[in-house]
């Protein structure tokens, strides 16, 4: 099982990206999906993660300008970053948690990471 994420980059404070990540493999479920991220000097941290059922989670400092949504047919995850300010700039992870596979049971899986550089 792998996840591939995209969309990240440079942008100035105040604007907008979104990230993706999809999940591929001998996949049967994925219990949960979500979005980390490490800044310079720092622990990862979650940013936002999402049930299959649609229950998600939020980082407070995220909240109100961060939505995470994701597609279960495509096993795929996004996150639409909106009012960006240049502490939200990491790297931003992918996170498959409880994935069920056809050979491996279950595991939890990351994304290699994505860069997200918010400029004042």
């Amino acid at each position: 099982v792998q996840l591939q994420a995209s969309g990240g980059g440079l942008v100035q404070a105040g604007g907008s990206l979104r990230l993706s990540c999809a999940a591929s493999g001998s996949i049967l479920s994925i219990k949960a999906m979500g979005w980390y991220r490490q800044a310079p000097g720092k622990q990862r941290e979650l940013v936002a993660t999402t049930t299959g059922g649609g229950v998600t989670n939020y980082a407070d400092s995220v909240k109100g300008r961060f939505t995470i949504s994701r597609d279960n047919r495509k096993n795929t995850v996004y996150l639409q970053m909106n009012s960006l300010k240049p502490e939200d700039t990491a790297v931003y992870y992918c996170n498959a948690d409880r994935v069920l596979t056809t050979r491996s049971g279950w595991l939890d899986v990351w994304g290699q990471g994505t860069q997200v550089t918010v400029s004042s």
